[in-house]
């Protein structure tokens, strides 16, 4: 039997429209994307379509055309977007883990989520003076073709759809430089009196990675609107956990122009922090506290949503105009802001909390890419901004680590190496401090990027962890009350 035969016979027996009556249709519409002969065998069916349509100079052999056809084929699994929703909410009204268990399987049975390349990423943990932070280094994003972007570059540029958090991505074909979407579906439902989206991330950090997306194209912007969203997420979600990005440049995430969320089912180093010391916050039925973490945090809790979102707000609109020079903390520069927070809200029992991260995006001559940024000193390992997953523990490392750490380990143990200069320092402070040896050496240099990333944190934060800054944090929220 062909591979197109294969997969006419996946087709119809997945949870689908599709019925044996479609089967020449079905037959004739994988051939119209292949090729109707040269039928190539593999294990993996979707490979052998593909390698069966470059054959047939159905497409062309570069990572673009294979994407997008890759997509196509599995958009035949995937069952209409009408249908994925009714099914989503009817599952809903059973309990809410049912629904999110049926959309997360489908998501990736269909290969949207890219269980395959997310596998290839290391992840690891490393204790530090805050708990275990979370190690991983992102391998599962394919690297791209540099004959494809300058394609790309002199593609003429459509402005549609307006970034890859639009609702408008649902079943989108693809094209040089924007990824395949022809397999994708978004599950609608009501937030804060809009239309909101719900969808997983093709290239997961964590368990369940979610996103929630505003249906329109507009910027993300931190509120009161912003905290009564994130509880009503973690009502309809309660076995998520949901968060904001900040609002502002350098501290905010990479997707400042579409207002969303992330969540998912993850427990991360930040929520299992403890408090260090209790604070008092003049709103009712609400227990504060400054949670040992090197980012600022004020964890909130109450049984009242209302409350809690009362408490946020106050927190909120405080620090956006709060300076404070003897800890270089100035809330504008003239008219420009610097001031935001990136608030995370989950259940525990009967009680919601919401962290309120405090976050300032100011530079200096002395920090050209932020004074709570990471540092010079630690940016061969880190540089990128510090968004809501890495605030809460889980280090999203650039891939260029995995073969640089190995010439780091070559090095310490004295043996030919291609080390990256930036390197340098860090390794020969390393050499001081250990005697690594062949069993040892990987472990070793592992610990010590993970408690870089420590320091990647404790740049981050605006309240320093010593007496000058604690202090400093305490005066913060005396002007709270």
């Amino acid at each position: 039997m062909s591979s197109v035969n294969k997969f006419v016979d996946q087709i119809i027996n997945a949870d689908n429209d599709y019925q044996e009556l479609d089967r020449v249709y079905l037959y004739n519409r994988i051939c119209s994307l292949v090729g109707d002969d040269n039928h190539q065998e593999n294990d993996d069916l979707k490979v052998a379509l593909i390698q069966t349509a470059i054959k047939n100079n159905k497409i062309e052999n570069n990572q673009t055309a294979k994407e997008i056809l890759n997509d196509q084929l599995m958009d035949f699994l995937t069952p209409l977007p009408s249908r994925v929703n009714q099914k989503f909410w009817n599952l809903y009204q059973k309990d809410p883990q049912s629904a999110t268990n049926y959309f997360y399987k489908m998501s990736q049975d269909n290969d949207y989520i890219k269980v395959k390349a997310i596998a290839k990423n290391i992840s690891y943990d490393v204790a530090t003076d805050y708990g275990n932070l979370e190690i991983t280094i992102n391998l599962s994003k394919p690297e791209k073709d540099p004959k494809a972007i300058a394609a790309a570059g002199k593609t003429k540029q459509t402005g549609y759809p307006k970034c890859q958090l639009c609702l408008e991505n649902e079943g989108y074909l693809g094209r040089l430089g924007y990824p395949a979407r022809s397999n994708h579906r978004v599950i609608r439902f009501t937030l804060g009196g809009e239309t909101w989206g719900f969808q997983y991330s093709p290239y997961a950090y964590f368990t369940e990675h979610a996103i929630f997306l505003n249906t329109k194209h507009i910027p993300m912007v931190i509120n009161q609107h912003t905290f009564n969203n994130l509880i009503e997420i973690t009502r309809l979600f309660p076995q998520y956990f949901v968060g904001s990005n900040a609002d502002l440049p350098i501290v905010g995430g990479s997707m400042l122009t579409h207002d969303h969320y992330q969540g998912g089912r993850h427990v991360f180093p930040m929520m299992k922090a403890p408090i260090d010391r209790p604070i008092e916050i003049d709103v009712d039925n609400v227990t504060a506290g400054i949670v040992k973490w090197p980012l600022s945090t004020i964890r909130l809790t109450s049984k009242d949503p209302e409350e809690l979102v009362k408490a946020a707000t106050l927190i909120h609109e405080n620090w956006m105009n709060y300076s404070d020079e003897t800890v270089d903390i100035r809330s504008h520069s003239g008219e420009t802001r610097h001031h935001t927070v990136t608030p995370i809200a989950y259940r525990k029992d009967d009680d919601y909390i919401m962290d309120i991260v405090l976050r300032d995006n100011q530079t200096s001559a002395k920090y050209p890419d932020g004074i709570f940024h990471p540092h010079q000193d630690v940016q061969h390992i880190k540089k990128e901004n510090i968004g809501l997953i890495e605030v809460m523990g889980r280090a999203i490392l650039p891939a260029r680590l995995k073969d640089e750490l190995k010439e780091v380990e070559r090095y310490v143990l004295g043996q030919p190496n291609k080390m990256a200069q930036y390197h340098q320092t860090w390794a020969d402070q390393l050499k001081q401090k250990y005697e690594f040896t062949e069993d040892n050496v990987e472990k070793l240099v592992n610990k010590e990027t993970g408690l870089v990333f420590a320091r990647v944190l404790e740049d981050a934060g605006v309240f320093k962890w010593n007496s000058k800054g604690q202090q400093a944090f305490d005066k913060f929220i005396q002007s709270l009350n």
